[in-house]
């Protein structure tokens, strides 16, 4: 019988991402923050399922989705605000 000779170990396989966690960061860096929070929320699901990959991916992608929700919203009550007021009523 001849000896297994030693070599290298065999190479994991790499380990796959959740491709709606990479969607959902992408998403929320496009601006479709809405889009974003749901696929980052349905991709961690999957991810919890799976065991995949990406986890940091799909929080990424739910954290700027809601921070950038947030952002708009301050935006517009400002502008809403400065713009109430900015209006002059004269009264003679």
């Amino acid at each position: 019988m001849t000896e297994p000779t030693p070599g290298y170990a065999a190479v994991p396989a790499a380990q796959k991402t959740n491709v709606l966690a990479i969607v959902s960061l992408v998403a929320s860096i496009l601006g479709f923050n809405v889009i974003a929070i749901i696929l980052g929320a349905i991709g961690l699901n999957q991810i919890k399922k799976t065991g995949e990959s990406g986890r940091g991916l799909a929080i990424a992608g739910i954290v700027i989705g809601a921070i950038s929700i947030v952002l708009i919203i301050i935006v517009i009550i400002a502008t809403i605000a400065l713009g109430a007021a900015s209006t002059t009523i004269d009264t003679y």
